[in-house]
Formats: structure tokens, C-alpha cells, sequence
């Protein structure tokens, strides 16, 4: 709009008749050119996210992988937006993902654990992400958008009875959820294995080893005359035996169907959940919500199950890969993004809408199956993984494509968190902050429109469960990334990558080592961290150890006393809060509300 006849000729000034119909016509013209500047700006866009779960910054090829087929993550990346040190907000899934709907770090709202149990294993516990903490769907939902989650939530379902469901997603912000409440887990597959091993170990077949050795060792001394046993202490040590197995049994029974379920909305749809076409299936739901939902702003957050274990595929990517069952999970994910893609072509939304790709942390590198097959992803050159906050166990893939406000093909290598979708997603909503709260992500949209070269994130907090393992700091007049450690993972075996031992790695206690004064790494030159620094090979040493401690220190304080949501108590199984399809098979919980059901996949 041409605004020149505004500018009124400073030699011919109007007379005092004709200043208020002049001052009139010029503020009618300021009105008219803020409205078609108001018509012109552009529209709210749809919010789509996506998330794997468990997959390395190694595994896409847009990251560097020659071998694993990921077309369509790889057009994102070509579309949009590749960032290079994405990094998680924890190396769990339970804690991650919480800092990520929030924009918060996990410690702040009691999502971090203070024992070795970092995430959640039973649906019937009573910790979850608190009522109280806002999220992205709740801010983006009182804008108006739609909001579904699809697939995977793992943050509580239950407080204080099996119908409150005070940790549900749809608590969070959504309008529609479809997926499993939990995670998936190796028990959830028959014939998969278990998560539990160490503690069937030492918590059944040890009891039992003793008890047939004590019995055996009674008995012995019984017939040789050589110890009065009474006849009931054999009845009592048999029925502590009998009693154990027993449990055991039900254990191994009951687990699958009691945790590893499907759920719509409130209600049950599938238990035990089946894998048969499962990922076609939540593909089927997020595609159709897209649809229900053209004309209006939505957001869906599509968490995927691939490539978590127990590892699935459907028949047509089934072997087909060159990396066994992870990497055939990894390609049906992709053609799960493809169509994603391909139905925002197809209604036309595409340049209306912001779509993130990334995953929860690292790759799982301690995934080997009975057979010995690594059934873990790749972090490609970076130490460590899931569990662990070496740089495979947070630096994970962010891709982002907007056309038409994300330049095609752009590659950041400044630090950014999956912190800093919430506060990114809220202003393009129109949703301001929450005030009573410290929000720790930072709005993404300059760095990815090119108005800044330089992340908002001076320095970014490490946290292995609720303990600080380590900080970052970029600072703002230099190019190296300082990472200083507290205290690392003891890996086992000597000389491996990860923690074999245990499965993941523990934060506390004799499982890690500390480190005083801090082991110093500079990233932005030793990304493998394979060097770390001395005061000889670096003279700021100190200096740049003291920075980085008085910045811990002013972090710490802003943290507040919260009750912890994973507690030992609030992570224990609670019959009160089990959830169950209503069906004859009892404790059991069978049923397939799937079948026919309308409203997948419209």
C-alpha cells in the first residue's frame, strides 16, 4: 500500500479550517493501512510434532547414516531446517519428555528421580506429570487449536483412584488422545525378552537358590542325626518357595496385559495392545485428525513407538532393512512421517504448517537381543547414549520446515534444547508466557528466520534423573562450547561405550565417578569428547571452571522444593489405581475394542 499522500508540503501548510478534516482523513488512512497490514500478516500456523523414541542423531541419513532408508525425514531436512546441536533436556524418557511439553527443566516440577528408577514401568503408579505444570497444549488449546496426542505419553495416569486419571493427557491440553499411556517394553512382546531380568534374578531365583540349598542342607544334617529339624520348618521354607514361583508366575503372567495397553481418551481400546500394523494404525489416527481438523489451527504431537523395544514392524518393512529389527522399525517410521507430509500436501496445509521432528535422547547403545543382535541405534561420532549425558545421550535430531518462513536447506550449529519448542509454539500461537514460572526454552523462530546467528542459551543445565552431571557454556564473544562435568557413568565393561552391566546407566552411588576439579571438554572442538582439558592445555582453565560453577549456582537456587513424582512410592505398582477393559477373563484385562471401530483413521 503506497502511504506518500500522507506527507503534506511543508511550503503550503492547510488553514485551520481544513486541519481536522485533514487530521481525519490521515488517521482513517493509518486505520485503513493497519488493517490491510493486520490482513496481510500471516495466519497462526498448524503445529504438527513429531518424536521418536529411542533414536540416535546417527540413524537418519540427513544426519550422516549411509545404510538406513529415512527418504522423508531427509526431505524435511532439505525443506527446512537442520539443527546440528539439538540437545534433550535429559537423557529418559520420562523426564525428557516432561521438559519438553513444559519448556521446563524435569527437576523443577518433580519429574526427575532421586533413586535409580528414572521412569515410570507400571501404568498403576501413582506419580505423573502435576496438574499444575502448564503445557504446550494447554496454552495453544485456550488459543483455540485442536490438540491430539498420538502414540506414546509415559508421564502418569492415576493419583488416588483408577478413574481420576489426574496425569492423563487429556488433563494436559488435549482434546483427543490415542496411543499407550506407558511406554513399550521388550515384556510388552512375547517372545521378546524382559527388562526385568536383574530383578527376577535377585528377587526370585536367588530366594529360591537358597531356600533349595537351605532345605537340602537341613535335610542332610536331619538324616545324619546330627540337627533336631523340625518337620515345619521343611512345610514353611516349601511354602515360602511355593509362594515366591507363584508370584513369579502371576508376575509373568499379568505384566503384558496390565500395562502394555492402547487407550482412547479415557477409555480402553485394545489389552493387551497387539502390534499387528500398530504403527499404520497410529499413522491411520494422526492423518485423520489432520483431516477432522483442515479448517482450523490444530496441533498434533505424533509420539512414536518405533524404535523403543520390544522392536515391531508390519509385513511390508519386515526384514527389509540392513539393520535388523531396529532398522526396520526406523524405515516404517519414516513412511510414517511421509504420510504426514503427504496429506498436508494433499489438503493443502503444508505452508500453513510448522512441522519438528526429533527424538526423546539418544540411542539405547546397551540394546543387545538374547541372541547378542544389537537391537540399539547409532549417535553416530558421540560418546555414550540414553541414560548418560555424554553427547549420545542428548544430542538428538531437530529438523523443522515451515515453507515459506524457514529458509530451505539452513543448518545451525548453535546450542538449542527440546525445551524451546514450548515457548516457540506458544508465540506463534499468540499465547503469551506464564508469568508465575521460570520457562527455560527459548523461542527458536530468530535463529530459524535468520534474524539471530547466535542461541538465546548461554548455558544449558545436564541433568542425569535429578542430579546435575554437567553444564555447557557458549559464550557470546567466542567460538568454543565449554562442557564441564561433575561426575560420568562408571562404563562396564572396561573399555565400552555404555553401561552393559546394568542395562542403563545409574546416576548415584558407585555407579558413577565425580570429578573435582570438573572433567572439561570443548565441544565445539572435541565433539567425541575423547580430550578433556588440563590447565596445561587450556590456561583459562580455572577461570572458565569458576564461570561456569557460578552459573550452576545462581541455576540451583532458582529451583524450588517440589514433592518428587518419582519416588519410590509414586513409581510402585498400586492395585487401587489398575485400569481394566470390563471383560469375563478377570485380572487378565482381554479385550479388542479396535475391531470396527469408526473413528480410527477418520
Amino acid at each position: 500500500m503506497v502511504i506518500f499522500p500522507l506527507a503534506l508540503p511543508q511550503d503550503d501548510p492547510p488553514d485551520r479550517g481544513e486541519s481536522i478534516p485533514g487530521k481525519m482523513r490521515v488517521l482513517f488512512l493509518l486505520l485503513l493501512f493497519l488493517c490491510e497490514t493486520q490482513s496481510h500478516a500471516a495466519p497462526r500456523p498448524n503445529i504438527v510434532l513429531l518424536m521418536a523414541d529411542d533414536l540416535g542423531i546417527g540413524d537418519p541419513g540427513c544426519y550422516g547414516n549411509k545404510t538406513l532408508r529415512t527418504p522423508n525425514i531427509d526431505r524435511l531436512a532439505r525443506e527446512g531446517a537442520k539443527l546440528t546441536q539439538h540437545l534433550a533436556a535429559s537423557p529418559l524418557c520420562t523426564p525428557s519428555r516432561a521438559s519438553f511439553l513444559t519448556g521446563r527443566y524435569s527437576v523443577r516440577s518433580g519429574m526427575a528421580s532421586w533413586n535409580r528408577f528414572g521412569v515410570y514401568i507400571f501404568t498403576a503408579s501413582s506419580g505423573g506429570l502435576p496438574s499444575s505444570e502448564i503445557t504446550f497444549a494447554k496454552l495453544l488449546k485456550s488459543q483455540g487449536y485442536s490438540t491430539a496426542l498420538i502414540g506414546k505419553w509415559h508421564l502418569g495416569l492415576n493419583c488416588h483412584n483408577r478413574t481420576d486419571f489426574c496425569h492423563h493427557p487429556l488433563r494436559h491440553g488435549f482434546d483427543h488422545f490415542f496411543g499407550t499411556p506407558m511406554t513399550n517394553l521388550r515384556d510388552c512382546k512375547p517372545g521378546e525378552g524382559t527388562v526385568f531380568a536383574r530383578a527376577h534374578r535377585w528377587l526370585v531365583f536367588v530366594p529360591l537358590q537358597v531356600i533349595g540349598v537351605a532345605v537340602l542342607t537341613l535335610g542332610v544334617l536331619r538324616c545324619l542325626g546330627l540337627l533336631h529339624v523340625p518337620p515345619g520348618v521343611f512345610i514353611c521354607l516349601l511354602l515360602l518357595a511355593a509362594l515366591l514361583l507363584l508370584l513369579f508366575l502371576s508376575f509373568l503372567h499379568f505384566f503384558r496385559p496390565l500395562n502394555c495397553f492402547l487407550m482412547r481418551n479415557y477409555d480402553i481400546a485394545q489389552q493387551p495392545m497387539s502390534f499387528d500394523n500398530l504403527t499404520q494404525r497410529l499413522t491411520a489416527e494422526a492423518t485423520g485428525f489432520i483431516r477432522r481438523n483442515a479448517e482450523t489451527p490444530f496441533l498434533l504431537f505424533l509420539s512414536f513407538l518405533h524404535v523403543h523395544t520390544a522392536h515391531f514392524s508390519s509385513r511390508e518393512f519386515a526384514k527389509k532393512s540392513q539393520h535388523g529389527p531396529y532398522g526396520d522399525g526406523v524405515e516404517e517410521m519414516d513412511w510414517s512421517v511421509g504420510q504426514i507430509l503427504d496429506v498436508l500436501e494433499e489438503l493443502k496445509l503444508a505452508q500453513d504448517t510448522l512441522v519438528y521432528f526429533t527424538s526423546d535422547h539418544g540411542a539405547h547403545v546397551e540394546e543387545v537381543s538374547a541372541k547378542g543382535e544389537p537391537h540399539g541405534g547409532s549417535n553416530g561420532i558421540y560418546k555414550g547414549g540414553k541414560s548418560n549425558n555424554w553427547e549420545g545421550g542428548i544430542r538428538i535430531p531437530g529438523i523443522l520446515r515451515w515453507p515459506g518462513v524457514i529458509p530451505a536447506g539452513l543448518e545451525i550449529d548453535e546450542p538449542t534444547s527440546n525445551m524451546d519448542i514450548f515457548p516457540t509454539v506458544a508465540k506463534l500461537a499468540g499465547s503469551p508466557l506464564p508469568k508465575d514460572r521460570i520457562i527455560d526454552g527459548r523461542d527458536l523462530m530468530p535463529l530459524l528466520e535468520g534474524r539471530s546467528r547466535r542461541s538465546e542459551h548461554e548455558f544449558l543445565f545436564h541433568y542425569c534423573n535429578a542430579y546435575l552431571s554437567a553444564v555447557r557454556w557458549s559464550p557470546r564473544n567466542g567460538t568454543s562450547i565449554w562442557k564441564a562435568f561433575y561426575f560420568t557413568p562408571k562404563f562396564n565393561p572396561e573399555g565400552a561405550n555404555g553401561c552393559f552391566g546394568t542395562h542403563v546407566c545409574y546416576c548415584l552411588d558407585n555407579y558413577v565417578t565425580h570429578h573435582d576439579p570438573p572433567l572439561l571438554f570443548d565441544i565445539a572442538r572435541d565433539p567425541s569428547e575423547r580430550n578433556p582439558l588440563t590447565p596445561d592445555t587450556e590456561p583459562r582453565f580455572h577461570d572458565i571452571l569458576s564461570v561456569m560453577q557460578e552459573a550452576a549456582d545462581h541455576h540451583t537456587k532458582t529451583l524450588p522444593a517440589v514433592p518428587n513424582q518419582l519416588s519410590v512410592g509414586n513409581i510402585m505398582w498400586k492395585p487401587w489405581l489398575q485400569i481394566c477393559c470390563s471383560s469375563s477373563s478377570g485380572l487378565s484385562c482381554q479385550c479388542d475394542r479396535q475391531k470396527g471401530d469408526p473413528g480410527v483413521g477418520n
